[in-house]
């Protein structure tokens, strides 16, 4: 069975590292399925989830939060580049809600001062903490 190596890169370091049979990620122009042998390609990430099927366990998935970045494909091997990126079993719930309610609170405040600068940044941020929220409810224990 063909496979891909995968690796999610942050300017921390390589946060994930795994082989995959199949992976799941959303793009600029939409959602892009990846098998093995797949065309060479680069491609903007918009902030959501990326799916792993991984190659070890029969039907593992695991999902990663990403904040936007780039994916390349070639040779069987995976590299998504980005700022930031947790894997669902690492998020912390409750920092992810405060982040939200912040966001939120921010929104609130650009809309009353009309400051749409400042309103994209908090829209952004709030859909930041929503990803990580809906990542984090694939972890099962």
């Amino acid at each position: 069975m063909a496979v891909m190596n995968v690796n999610v890169v942050t300017p921390a370091g390589i946060v994930y590292d795994h082989r995959s049979s199949f992976i799941v990620a959303r793009t600029k122009d939409g959602e892009l399925g990846i098998l093995p042998n797949h065309e060479a390609l680069i491609a903007p990430l918009i902030i959501d989830e990326v799916k792993v099927y991984r190659v070890d366990s029969a039907d593992h998935v695991d999902y990663i939060a990403v904040n936007g970045g780039i994916i390349e494909v070639q040779n069987n091997l995976v590299i998504i580049i980005v700022d930031s990126a947790e894997r669902e079993r690492n998020i912390d719930v409750n920092r992810a809600e405060r982040a939200k309610n912040r966001a939120q609170q921010m929104i609130e405040l650009a809309k009353t001062k009309q400051d749409n600068d400042q309103l994209r940044r908090a829209e952004i941020a709030l859909h930041r903490a929503i990803n990580r929220i809906n990542a984090s409810k694939h972890f099962n224990l």
